[in-house]
């Protein structure tokens, strides 16, 4: 049974698991779906059809599930979905789809969302994702597993952030950034690989070398990044993580590539 405060609003045609639990003045539209152990504590707003996945916490004031900021949007039906064991912190905002993207935004499992950040619409966010208080997502961005997104960075639309790439705070990064990538700066350049992370998370001295030195090769100054991009391909076809780098680089995008400044390329 789910346990409601009796100053809550919870709509016909919501749909409460087992151990749900609702603070005060919590507002829960008809559209929204609340999986087994989801938790809201006090003035959330659950809009639209937004699903939120098991044991998700929503703190204080956030707002998920809102109309999109977006001014070609008119209504179309479209979904905001958080997969299991988010948390979501104070005065969070999360919108759904838009016709202009696949009609969802998608969060994964086990993603901290801090104080006063903004998803927008058609955004993909990874698991393990972490973004710090303040930071905002233009429109359809993708930010894959293990990314760490600072304190009050912004992302321009339709931009992608790769896998356990580190992203300074206060950044304006207009740019797709590589998978293990570490970039700042207003306008934000790749400082180097997010070498922290990745001994945060296991990786080995071997994995780390070779992304170094993949790194020295693909950010060389000497000849085309085409070039460079068939070299290492082919001098690290056996090292997973540099291949991905190379798969991210080679994907359809709508964005420039985050590259080193000239005199840190190499």
């Amino acid at each position: 049974m789910a346990n409601i405060h009796p100053s809550a609003i919870i709509e016909d045609g919501a749909i409460l698991g087992e151990g749900v639990r609702i603070g005060p003045f919590c507002t829960v539209g008809a559209g929204v779906n609340l999986a087994d152990g989801v938790v809201l504590d006090s003035h959330v707003v659950i809009a639209g059809k937004t699903t939120i996945g098991p044991n998700c916490r929503v703190f204080p004031f956030a707002a998920l599930g809102t109309a999109p900021q977006d001014t070609k949007y008119s209504g179309e039906p479209s979904e905001l979905i958080l997969g299991a064991n988010n948390i979501i912190r104070e005065h969070v905002t999360m919108h759904p789809g838009t016709a202009g993207g696949k009609l969802v935004t998608r969060v994964g499992n086990n993603c901290l969302i801090m104080v006063g950040a903004h998803v927008a619409h058609d955004c993909l966010i990874g698991d393990h994702v972490i973004l710090v208080n303040n930071v905002g997502l233009g429109g359809h961005v993708e930010v894959q597993d293990h990314a760490i997104l600072g304190a009050m960075s912004g992302v321009h639309q339709f931009v992608r952030i790769g896998r356990h790439a580190m992203i300074g705070g206060k950044s304006a990064v207009e740019s797709d950034v590589i998978p293990y990538g570490s970039v700042l700066g207003n306008r934000a350049y790749l400082s180097g690989l997010n070498i922290i992370g990745l001994k945060r998370r296991g990786f080995g001295r071997e994995e780390i070398h070779g992304l170094r030195a993949a790194y020295r090769l693909l950010f060389a100054q000497e000849g085309t990044m085409q070039e460079r991009l068939v070299d290492v391909a082919t001098m690290f076809a056996d090292h997973e993580q540099v291949m991905e780098i190379v798969a991210f680089i080679q994907a359809d995008s709508s964005r420039a590539l985050c590259q080193p400044k000239l005199d840190r390329a190499a």
